[in-house]
């Protein structure tokens, strides 16, 4: 499907902004750098940048049919890192294991496959990369206190080259709870921004807050504890009226642009708005 601004969106959207701000200790606020929009089924999961071509987006659309038919029926926001497309799947409710997916920049695909642990819920809402190459960070929906670790697949010698099973490395423990985390992406190598679906009130001021998350050092494998804030409230604007729904999120190292995707209510889902923000 076609993957960028569309006249119907042009239409149904309204342009509308948050107003970012920042503490002298992380350096200027992110700032509005524009809108555009994908459409919701091709693209509304997720979306990542890759060096010297257009955006990936990640949609319902694009769960490959075979692993479709093995019950993966969720395809999470990805991320790219050195050319490696990582894709986050789930499968139903009473699924007992999620699916880490790795495509080479030759197109190949491998599958490594992560039984669940005790007490680990079944949702894999993203996928991203350490900027060193090494760890993959993913996480849960509703109320959480950590994010979790694992050896990237294909990067991280220590795991199976062809696919195979995922355990997990040590966790990022949070120093606060987070609700409904759709995306994160590293912004650096101790600092990462997540997007919250969250509109409660409840654990940040803000509704569906972007949130950031910084570690004391560079992940290792093992346990390590994340110091989490709200950085502002994702837009929420449309001519429909109803329930948004913030999705992914993905940091450009090449040019610094941050992007966060909602969805909005009604008719208007049919296309997803892309926010970018630059410092």
């Amino acid at each position: 499907m076609k993957r960028h601004l569309l006249t119907l969106t042009a239409l149904l959207g309204v342009l509308a902004l948050g107003a970012p701000s920042a503490s002298a200790a992380d350096g200027p606020a992110w700032a509005p750098a524009g809108t555009s929009y994908t459409d919701t089924l091709g693209g509304g999961q997720g979306l990542a940048s890759r060096a010297g071509g257009p955006l990936l987006h990640r949609g319902l659309l694009d769960i490959p049919l075979d692993l479709r038919i093995k019950g993966w029926n969720h395809v999470g926001d990805p991320d790219i890192a050195r050319g490696y497309v990582f894709d986050a799947y789930q499968g139903a409710d009473t699924a007992t294991s999620k699916l880490y997916a790795v495509t080479t920049p030759s197109g190949r695909r491998y599958d490594y496959v992560h039984p669940l642990d005790p007490g680990e819920k079944v949702n894999n809402s993203f996928a991203t990369v350490s900027p060193d190459g090494q760890w993959l960070v993913s996480g849960e929906w509703g109320d959480q206190n950590r994010l979790q670790v694992f050896p990237a697949p294909l990067l991280n010698p220590a795991t199976p080259a062809t696919g195979g099973s995922l355990a997990q490395a040590g966790q990022i423990s949070l120093d606060r709870p987070v609700r409904d985390i759709q995306g994160c992406d590293f912004v650096t190598g101790t600092r990462l921004v997540c997007a919250s679906d969250d509109d409660s009130g409840q654990l940040f001021p803000e509704s569906r807050p972007l949130l950031q998350v910084d570690l004391p050092h560079q992940l290792d494998g093992r346990p390590v504890t994340g110091s989490v804030k709200s950085l502002f409230a994702l837009p929420q604007t449309s001519l429909c009226k109803g329930t948004f729904e913030a999705e992914g999120v993905d940091y450009d190292s090449a040019d610094g642009t941050l992007r966060a995707e909602v969805i909005p209510p009604g008719v208007c889902a049919v296309a997803t708005a892309v926010y970018a923000y630059r410092r």
